[in-house]
C-alpha cells in the first residue's frame, strides 16, 4: 500500500470529517493525528522523522492509503514529493471559523497540555513534548497569538497553491459535500451523507476537562 491522497491543511480546517469519508470511499486506512494517541509506535516513528528528517516515507506511512492533518500535513512538500501519483486534498474554511475552533482546541491543548496529560499514558505526553519544535514552533513561531496564527494559515494555504501542480490539487471544505471530493479522486459518489465530525465538544472527549479560558 502506497498514499493515495495527501491531506495539506492545517488542523481545524475539517481533516476529521476528511478522514472519515476517505476511509468511506475505500481510500483508507488514513492517517491523522488520532493515530499518535492510539499508538505509541507513531510517536516514536514522527518523533524520529522531527528530529532527523525521514529517508523512507513508504515506511513512515506502512498501511496507510490516505493522510490528513498533522503530523503528515507538517511534511506536505516532501510527500507530494516522495508520491508522485498521490492526489492531493487541501482542506480550508474561512480564516476566522478556523481561528475559532483553532484557538479553542489544538492551541488550548497545547497552551496546557502538562496538566491536560499528567494523568495520560506516557506517549501522549512524549507527543507534546516531543513534536512542540516540529508543529508549534516551525509552523507558527511559536505559541501563536491570533496574528501569528492567522499568518501562518495564510502562508500554508498560498504555499499550497504556489507548488501542488493543479492538476494533482483539490481545494475543499467538508460543507462541499461528497461530488467534488468523489469527482476528484475519480470514485461513486455515496448515498450516505457526508460525515461531520470532531466538533468542539468531540474534540475535548479525548481529555478529561476543557481548560477555562484564562
Amino acid at each position: 500500500m502506497t498514499l493515495q491522497v495527501i491531506g495539506t491543511g492545517l488542523s481545524r480546517t475539517g481533516t476529521m470529517s476528511t478522514r472519515i469519508a476517505l476511509e468511506e470511499l475505500g481510500l483508507g486506512p488514513c492517517h491523522h493525528m488520532m493515530e499518535l494517541f492510539a499508538d505509541p509506535d507513531q510517536v516514536a516513528i514522527w518523533t524520529d522523522v522531527a528530529r532527523n528528517g525521514a529517508t523512507d516515507w513508504n515506511a513512515v506511512f506502512a498501511g496507510y492509503g490516505a493522510q490528513v492533518d498533522f503530523p503528515g500535513g507538517r511534511m506536505w512538500k516532501q510527500t507530494v514529493e516522495a508520491f508522485p501519483n498521490a492526489r492531493v486534498v487541501h482542506t480550508e474554511r474561512p480564516e476566522e471559523d478556523w481561528w475559532a475552533s483553532f484557538s479553542k482546541t489544538v492551541l488550548k491543548v497545547w497552551a496546557n497540555h502538562e496538566r491536560l496529560t499528567s494523568d495520560m499514558p506516557q506517549h501522549i505526553k512524549d507527543i507534546f513534548v516531543n513534536l512542540t519544535p516540529f508543529y508549534i514552533n516551525d509552523t507558527f513561531g511559536g505559541l501563536p497569538d491570533r496574528d501569528m496564527a492567522i499568518a501562518a494559515y495564510r502562508r500554508t494555504n498560498r504555499e499550497v497553491r504556489e507548488t501542488v501542480p493543479p492538476d494533482r490539487l483539490l481545494i475543499f471544505t467538508p460543507s462541499d459535500g461528497w461530488k467534488p471530493l468523489c469527482d476528484f479522486l475519480q470514485v461513486p459518489v455515496p448515498r450516505t451523507p457526508f460525515p461531520r465530525s470532531n466538533g468542539r465538544d468531540e474534540f475535548w472527549s479525548n481529555f478529561d476537562h476543557e481548560p477555562a479560558d484564562a
